[in-house]
């Protein structure tokens, strides 16, 4: 398995060397699989191996992608140090880490005190408020976060899609095995006992609090750098687009798809959904919210462990 991920990987790094690759539809398609798929490892570390469901993804993705854009456009506080070098900050390592460290820092904010009092499905509605405290916070931010219609990214930038196909690649294959490095680790070990029974972990002198709230700000940062990548996209970033519930709930459900808990789940569930969503909005456009609606449906009745487990199970009823 670890030689045919390295082979792929590698595959899909030459890609746009093949001539017309970068024009051709599947290139833009594998971009916005990369986006989803770090996405949907975000929600799969709080959600699937730390057993709290979040719905406040969409919250840190935005913020992100705002910390992204009012750097880059020079829309800050003190001023703009690089009003004459647009360029400077395109696909700046250092402002895709501020973006994921300004995610980080408010959910240990928001998560102290909604891990500490809440638990299931209120902490679930919690993080769901939060997502709309924070889109009505930028609506109304002023010149500093452009109001209603958000801030516009100097797009002379832009020249070709090979960097965001590059970045989405290389970011999507380090938080899996970021997340495969932590799961071995013994925080991962504290994690997962924390999911199976919070009481057990506790009594065993495990600070239960501390490991949520680690993994909900893992989280909140790997949705931040999402947030950033899909800034150095769209060039325009606003209220309605990068707060969106959409960046929740489509991750979620290709969490559940793919296999919650697993580690390639999420990378396959945006695959194979993603794919079913644009296919449907291509060939079906007025209809495409029913085919894909049905699909989750079909999912859930015929996957409900997701297609990574089911995977698991054939494997171990033909050993057997």
């Amino acid at each position: 398995m670890q030689w045919i991920a390295i082979v792929v990987v590698a595959a899909l790094a030459l890609l746009p060397f093949l001539p017309g690759a970068v024009d051709a539809y599947y290139f833009s398609f594998l971009f916005f699989v990369f986006l989803y798929a770090i996405m949907a490892q975000s929600w799969n570390l709080v959600a699937g191996y730390g057993g709290q469901i979040s719905l406040g993804s969409h919250a840190f993705f935005g913020l992100g992608a705002y910390t992204t854009a009012i750097l880059w456009s020079g829309n800050y506080l003190w001023g703009s140090l690089y009003d004459s070098h647009p360029n400077i900050y395109y696909f700046d390592p250092v402002t895709m880490l501020l973006g994921g460290i300004v995610a980080a820092i408010a959910a240990v904010i928001i998560g102290l005190p909604l891990l500490s009092k809440l638990h299931g499905d209120y902490f679930a509605l919690g993080t769901l408020g939060f997502g709309e405290i924070v889109k009505v916070l930028f609506v109304n931010g002023g010149d500093f976060t452009g109001g209603a219609f958000g801030i516009v990214a100097p797009a002379s930038s832009f020249d070709t899609l090979r960097p965001h196909y590059w970045v989405g690649l290389g970011l999507t294959v380090a938080t899996a095995l970021a997340i495969r490095a932590l799961m071995r680790s013994r925080y991962g070990l504290a994690l997962i006992a924390v999911r199976d029974d919070e009481m057990a972990a506790s009594a065993n002198g495990i600070d239960t609090l501390k490991v949520k709230v680690a993994a909900f700000a893992g989280s909140a940062f790997i949705a931040g750098i999402a947030g950033s990548l899909y800034t150095f996209y769209i060039f325009h970033v606003g209220p309605d687009s990068v707060f969106d519930l959409d960046w929740m709930l489509l991750p979620l459900m290709m969490t559940v798809v793919g296999g919650t808990g697993t580690l390639l789940g999420p990378i396959l569930g945006a695959l194979v959904m993603y794919a079913v969503f644009d296919l449907a909005r291509i060939v079906v456009p007025d209809y495409h919210p029913v085919i894909s609606g049905l699909t989750i449906i079909l999912a859930m009745l015929f996957l409900p462990k997701g297609m990574m487990r089911l995977g698991r199970k054939a494997r171990r009823l033909k050993s057997a």
